[in-house]
């Protein structure tokens, strides 16, 4: 019989940004796979495409206890109803209802994907239930997939997951990237000239760009603060933000307010394809306070563009700083507008950045080398219990993609 998977996301965005290809892959290498999620809009859809079954079932991505007693309960009879062999959950509150309700129902093979740590950018009983609710979700695994090295690390300093039961897949990502979707072409350059000019944006005008959700913990005030300091230097430039401004952990008025005010910043909101803008953009600037792999610094070296971006968690293990781009200190608006100007001055140095910000995706991060380790890694937890060679205790693992198969490996 084939093994039954099992993965639970709350946001319906997320399956529909995280699992993208990976389900149709799973399938072909001989697993059944249901997702279980929050309804939304296209995500029955895409799940067919996938050939995943689809089970929706209401999350809410902030804290709520007794609409999460109730998705607990109800992710439970899920479980005991379609009697998976693996759960894979995700996400703050998918992985903490999802692997609550898999450890009570007995899935025998639990697995855990850390995609970031919230808590790192809150204080007080905020931090400490998070802090709570992340060492539950860990504790309810067999294996914590982290999405980055550095990541893994924080996790372990925070004495939320012990070393030996953490693992990063490959180089790390969630599910790596679809070089094909990202890589600049005559099309796409002539296609990037078009939303120059719908959008309004002089053709040789410098532009810089943000992708993401526009929160305070992304770092946007710092980005702003330091496009305040850039504008007077050069006057053509302009700044895009793609993506919604958000209740949980709003900007500051004042920024929303610089932002919707100021003619050379556009802000169009969300976009169903961001891939078509990274070849608008001339650097992309990521000036988060944490990641857990930042899937937009990848997709952009994709589309051969540098990035800038703070010295964070998750963010170092996708740039190279002074190879694929260039890294700053956490908040320090003035190295951050620094940074910028240096590729502003030097569009030589910008496009060698970029360039080998390509050729760093295309080694490390292409989404079938991760697919291939997800495969291994369920194929060990089905076959020994866990990933077959997994290290004694204290000694962290990484399944890596095994030349020429799909279906075979171990852990390095």
């Amino acid at each position: 019989m084939r093994p039954k998977v099992v993965h639970v996301m709350a946001s319906p965005l997320g399956v529909k940004g995280v699992l993208r290809g990976q389900l149709g892959f799973l399938r072909a290498s001989g697993f059944d796979v249901t997702v279980i999620s929050s309804p939304g809009s296209g995500v029955k859809k895409f799940l067919d495409q996938e050939g995943a079954d689809f089970v929706p079932l209401a999350m809410e991505r902030e804290i709520s206890p007794r609409r999460d007693l109730v998705a607990l309960w109800r992710l439970w009879k899920q479980f005991r109803r379609l009697r998976p062999d693996i759960s894979h959950v995700g996400m703050p509150k998918g992985g903490l209802l999802g692997g609550l309700a898999a450890w009570l129902a007995g899935v025998p093979h639990r697995v855990y994907t850390l995609h970031g740590l919230r808590l790192d950018s809150t204080r007080g009983w905020r931090r400490h239930l998070l802090t709570f609710t992340e060492r539950i979700a860990c504790l309810s695994a067999h294996r914590v997939v982290c999405v980055s090295e550095s990541l893994r690390r924080r996790a372990i300093h925070l004495r939320l997951v012990s070393a030996r039961r953490t693992v990063v897949l490959g180089s790390g990502s969630a599910n790596g990237i679809d070089l094909a979707r990202f890589e600049s072409t005559a099309e796409r350059r002539e296609s990037a000239r078009e939303k120059r000019e719908e959008l309004g944006i002089p053709q040789d005008a410098p532009l810089v760009g943000f992708v993401g959700r526009l929160t305070r913990d992304k770092g946007v005030t710092d980005l702003v603060g330091a496009f305040e300091r850039l504008k007077h230097a050069y006057p053509e430039l302009r700044l895009l933000f793609l993506g919604p401004f958000e209740n949980g952990d709003p900007i500051p008025s004042f920024t929303r307010g610089m932002i919707e005010m100021d003619r050379r910043i556009l802000a169009p909101g969300s976009v169903d394809d961001t891939a078509p803008y990274y070849h608008l953009i001339d650097i992309l600037a990521l000036p988060s306070r944490r990641e857990g792999l930042p899937a937009v610094a990848l997709e952009a070296a994709a589309a051969g563009k540098p990035v800038v971006g703070s010295r964070a968690t998750g963010i170092i293990d996708a740039v190279v700083d002074g190879q694929t781009g260039l890294l700053v200190p956490v908040g320090d608006i003035p190295a951050l507008s620094e940074a910028l100007s240096k590729l502003l001055d030097d569009p030589a140095l910008a496009r060698r950045l970029g360039a080998a910000g390509h050729q760093n995706v295309k080694a490390k991060f292409d989404r079938r080398l991760l697919w291939d380790s997800i495969v291994v890694l369920y194929r060990g937890l089905l076959s020994h219990g866990q990933p077959a060679g997994a290290p004694s205790p204290g000694t962290p693992a990484r399944v890596q993609r095994v030349s020429g198969s799909s279906t075979s490996g171990g852990v390095a």
